[in-house]
């Protein structure tokens, strides 16, 4: 079962573009802030979207490995549709909400914690268009790289 597991290009390629997306959050930040933040290792919204990273990358695994026509290519397609559509308008403009109420809470409570959260609500949940495509780019590049030049 493992070797079967750690042998499955077609999982480890977009896993690979995921982790490459969130490695990207770390340097990126690293270089806007100057200083290490490793939440971004396991955090979501941000530049790129690894959310777009990891199903584009499956979708580009599944053509390369079982073809443009296979029905998993097709499911994994409308998959990636859904997900970048939903972290580009949806999460994005709850994070732009969760941005205000968070605002008017400071200013209400003065600074104090909201009492029913006991915390702020997160503001970095969704993503903008450009960091879905960049998301996705990256996931089409790592798994052509992974199935294409390492894999062969």
């Amino acid at each position: 079962m493992w070797s079967e597991l750690v042998n499955n290009n077609i999982l480890i390629a977009p896993l690979l573009g995921w982790s490459v997306a969130q490695v990207c959050k770390v340097f990126l930040f690293l270089l806007r802030e100057k200083k290490l933040n490793l939440r971004y290792l396991l955090s979501g919204g941000g530049m790129p979207s690894s959310h777009s990273a990891l199903v584009a990358g499956l979708a580009t695994a599944l053509a390369l490995v079982e073809g443009v026509g296979s029905v998993a290519f097709a499911i994994s397609v409308v998959l990636a549709f859904i997900v970048m559509y939903d972290a580009a308008t949806v999460r994005h403009s709850v994070g732009q909400q969760a941005v205000v109420l968070n605002r008017v809470i400071r200013e209400i409570q003065g600074k104090k914690p909201f009492k029913e959260l006991g915390r702020e609500l997160k503001e970095l949940i969704g993503h903008s268009p450009l960091q879905v495509f960049v998301g996705a780019a990256l996931g089409v590049g790592v798994s052509l790289i992974w199935i294409k030049v390492i894999v062969g």
